[in-house]
């Protein structure tokens, strides 16, 4: 069976340590990998992934372009990467970064509203909602209880707005709020979703009724790497107790279909 990693997190060498230290210090969470492509590459091996979904986050304005350049590079060496480009709402030449984005083979935009502390919905980033609607999937990190810049419902306001942007809510389309997720994400039609950073906190069953009332067509599966190894993620997701034809759809079809275009 094919795998896709759909949610990976890369950075350049002399910063990794450095970036993934951040990340756990931000999420009070022990991180279990390094952060760099080759770090990646081992521990998706171990589990047979044949695509990566890869991206960083430009916490400032003025690291778009830098962080973009190493993601090049990075989808340069390793074909088997699937970048999505970094954004930030403050930053200058919307239009044209996001068409250069298009021009130089990327597949989506990344936005981490926490990180980047603006709120999902903020009409600060309607210049970026335009520019990628009808080109390019945005995929945001939704839901901490600890702020409110990611809400689910933020999101679901965005879809509703610019109905030909394709949304992709990371981590059951709400991390940490997924009680609030029924509650905003029924009947909304242009949103997709990842598993990624989810099953460490949520019982298989609850993993198994969400994927059933949210559509199994409309999951990705993804490992929020360096955050768990794949082979730990994959283990979880096993556990859900899904359907073989289910499982398909969400290790690898949908996002074959979605993203990548392939039938």
């Amino acid at each position: 069976m094919q795998i896709i990693d759909a949610h990976a997190h890369i950075f350049p060498s002399k910063i990794a340590s450095r970036a993934v230290d951040s990340i756990g210090a931000f999420y009070d969470l022990q991180m279990h990998a390094g952060g760099t492509a080759e770090a990646l590459l081992k521990s998706g091996a171990e589990i047979g992934v044949s695509r990566y979904l890869v991206c960083s986050v430009a916490t400032r304005a003025d690291q778009v372009e830098a962080i973009n350049r190493f993601l090049m590079e990075e989808m340069r060496l390793h074909p088997e990467f699937v970048p999505f480009a970094a954004v930030h709402p403050a930053m200058e030449r919307v239009e044209e970064t996001i068409e250069e984005a298009v021009q130089a083979g990327f597949y989506g935009l990344k936005l981490h509203p926490d990180f980047q502390e603006f709120a999902i919905d903020d009409p600060c980033a309607d210049a970026i909602y335009r520019a990628a609607e009808g080109k390019l999937p945005i995929l945001f990190h939704t839901g901490d209880r600890r702020y409110s810049y990611s809400d689910p419902k933020r999101l679901v306001r965005v879809m509703e707005k610019y109905p030909d942007l394709v949304c992709i809510g990371a981590h059951f389309g709400g991390w940490s709020c997924w009680d609030e997720v029924e509650q905003v994400y029924r009947g909304c039609k242009n949103i997709y979703f990842d598993t990624s950073s989810s099953l460490p906190f949520i019982k298989p069953e609850q993993a198994a009724e969400m994927i059933d009332w949210m559509g199994s067509d409309r999951f990705f599966f993804g490992t929020d790497f360096p955050m768990w190894t794949h082979a730990a993620e994959l283990n979880r997701f096993m556990k859900i107790g899904l359907s073989e034809p289910v499982k398909e759809q969400i290790l690898f079809r949908n996002f074959s279909r979605v993203v990548l275009h392939e039938t």
